[in-house]
């Protein structure tokens, strides 16, 4: 796990009854999300998720969704992009969200 963010905010959601164990999640996942539990994948770090869509592009079975480009994650990049500090409003008014 690299970093936790804002608490019960990520809009990760997961049907375990689709998952078919192929690991795929556990590779893509930036911030170790995921490990593997009995052939399964399991959320054990939901607060290091910063809604990439890694995960939920690359799921075979859309056992993962995700809505990419909200919180921490468009945060990140503007602040990237424009070298702040990260920063939940789009007009870079407030301190950061994460």
């Amino acid at each position: 796990m690299k970093h936790k963010y804002l608490k019960d905010v990520t809009t990760l959601s997961y049907d375990v009854e689709k998952c078919i164990g192929c690991r795929i999640c556990t590779q893509v996942c930036p911030h170790e999300v995921f490990i593997m539990n009995e052939k399964k994948a399991q959320i054990v770090h939901r607060d290091s998720c910063i809604e990439c869509g890694a995960c939920a592009l690359n799921c075979p079975v859309k056992a993962l969704a995700v809505n990419p480009g909200t919180g921490c994650a468009a945060a990140f990049i503007i602040g990237w992009l424009t070298g702040t500090e990260p920063t939940c409003d789009p007009n870079g008014n407030s301190s950061g969200c994460c």
